[in-house]
């Protein structure tokens, strides 16, 4: 067969990028040190391989529609290899739970521990990530 004719036998390829559920609502990237900050100031839930900070959006400041999801990692992680790493393994995560489990009009921060996000199972820390999730969205008890 010629180069670049098209195979009849096999099937077109699927996108690995496709959201298999239609359902689930994209996750788009917080970009601004506004952002970070403001999920700084919010909830926070602790998980062995990251740190979880939640807000919920003021409905002025963004459309409610998504979900937004920033990914953290500092020079404590190691060097730029062991960052990106962890960030993807993060972005994983995200795709894997938040877009799942999230909740529109939320904005999500995930901070990479030093070696536990290169480390641990992915599967623990989707468990994690779910408890984390869960104690983000618990409503605040007054004190």
């Amino acid at each position: 067969m010629p180069p670049g004719a098209a195979h009849e036998d096999r099937p077109p390829a699927d996108s690995v990028c496709a959201d298999p559920e239609v359902g689930t609502p994209r996750l788009e990237t917080l970009r601004k040190r506004a952002d970070f900050l403001a999920c700084a100031r919010a909830r926070k839930a602790q998980a062995p391989a990251f740190v979880l900070q939640a807000r919920r959006r003021d409905p002025a400041e963004a459309p409610a529609a998504g979900i937004r999801v920033g990914y953290t990692a500092s020079k404590k992680v190691g060097n730029a290899v062991a960052r990106n790493r962890a960030k993807r393994r993060l972005r994983a995560l995200a795709r894997a739970v938040i877009a799942s489990q999230g909740r529109c009009g939320w904005d999500y921060v995930l901070i990479a521990r030093r070696t536990e996000t290169n480390t641990r199972a992915f599967a623990e820390m989707e468990t994690d990530l779910s408890r984390a999730l869960v104690r983000a969205h618990a409503p605040r008890t007054p004190s």
